[in-house]
């Protein structure tokens, strides 16, 4: 028996809900605090380059406020670069951005710009950040992931969310399956997420010594039921 796999939940759609009027609520930070006192093992924060939901202040705030791990997904830009290296949160996660993209769609292709990339993870890691970097579960981008000098990786799990009860699921997920035994002979750690659900969540314990799942949507989504607390309670019973 492996290691038990940890959630992150990311709030950046709490944010979008207080965004859609403008005003304070809800609040960004009493929700974080409701996801660690409920089970969550730490916070996730996409701080995008528009601000279309997480905003810099919300960052900080749950920086200082909340005593738990901190995730914050950026691009790969100078700005985020200089925001992490400022409010040094527990972890990074590079992603790609879009600005026209609705969310993140598809992993990043780090291969076709290593050197960028390990320019990029250097400063972050002397900092003492732990750095990821979220990809396609493609084995040249685990490889390329890995000459960054990044600690982590974060598999892109859209596709197989999105085949999830098809006939391509299978492939889907043994794709998971094979990068993340590539990224560990390699002395990578592997967290996933994106699209993750109640239902598909369960054969991520197919996948042997997953770090860390990311998830989101799913969460705020089910919290508009069942309140933000038993959203985050029942993923917990699910990813443990």
């Amino acid at each position: 028996m492996g290691a038990i796999m940890k959630l992150g939940v990311n709030i950046d759609h709490i944010a979008t809900l207080r965004n859609a009027r403008g005003g304070v609520e809800p609040d960004v930070l009493e929700g974080a605090k409701i996801c660690i006192a409920n089970g969550g093992d730490s916070i996730t924060t996409h701080l995008r380059e528009d601000r279309r939901h997480i905003k810099d202040n919300d960052v900080k705030l749950v920086r200082t406020e909340v005593k738990t791990k901190l995730n914050l997904e950026m691009a790969m830009t100078d700005e985020m670069q200089s925001i992490a290296l400022t409010v040094l949160p527990d972890a990074v996660c590079i992603v790609p951005e879009k600005r026209q993209e609705v969310t993140t769609e598809g992993g990043l292709d780090i291969a076709g710009q290593l050197q960028r990339g390990v320019e990029f993870v250097k400063p972050l890691v002397e900092k003492g950040i732990e750095v990821s970097l979220f990809i396609d579960p493609d084995l040249k981008q685990v490889e390329a992931a890995y000459k960054t000098g990044a600690q982590f990786i974060e598999l892109h799990t859209g596709t197989y969310s999105n085949a999830f009860g098809t006939a391509d699921e299978e492939k889907a997920f043994q794709d998971l399956k094979k990068a993340t035994g590539y990224a560990h002979s390699l002395g990578l750690k592997v967290n996933a997420g994106h699209g993750l659900n109640y239902e598909n969540v369960r054969r991520m314990h197919e996948i042997e010594g997953l770090y860390e799942l990311n998830i989101g949507h799913s969460i705020i989504s089910r919290a508009v039921f069942v309140g933000l607390a038993q959203a985050v309670r029942e993923m917990k019973e699910l990813v443990k």
